[in-house]
């Protein structure tokens, strides 16, 4: 089931995300971090386990990004990641964003989800905080992708 986070999820999403940071698969997050994003993510659990999570992150006026998806390799391939994508995506469109973009090393996945690669230099210059702290910067690896909300 997809829902929004808790508090008492936080701890548990740090783990997932960090674990598979060390898979280059995305950013590593301190729990601090969490807390203080906490309203952007959604999770996926089952049985009270967190086995996925996806976060909306508002960047500026009418942009967002989606940052931290991770689905736990015993789920993978049943279609959790894009229902995590969709429920950021409806997000966006309740509060009324209208471009979401994102960075990934899996442009066929997001493709699949309506979203087009893009020059990385087209974003704001406002994201380049985060890869500026990125371990492969500057010899980044992402696609920079794209998706229109209507």
């Amino acid at each position: 089931m997809i829902r929004k986070i808790t508090v008492k999820d936080a701890a548990a999403v740090q783990v997932l995300i960090n674990k598979n940071s060390k898979l280059h698969a995305v950013l590593p997050r301190s729990l601090n971090d969490i807390y203080e994003n906490l309203r952007d993510f959604f999770v996926y659990h089952e049985d009270n386990n967190i086995l996925g999570c996806c976060a909306l992150h508002i960047t500026w006026d009418n942009l967002a990004e989606i940052r931290s998806l991770i689905v736990d390799e015993s789920i993978r391939e049943k279609g959790v990641g894009s229902q995590l994508v969709d429920a950021c995506c409806s997000e966006a469109k309740q509060l009324k964003v209208k471009k979401i973009f994102l960075l990934t090393a899996k442009p066929d996945f997001f493709k699949k989800l309506g979203f087009k690669i893009i020059d990385k230099a087209e974003l704001p210059h406002k994201i380049w905080n985060d890869c500026l702290n990125c371990i492969q910067f500057p010899e980044c690896n992402e696609d920079a992708m794209v998706r229109e909300i209507e």
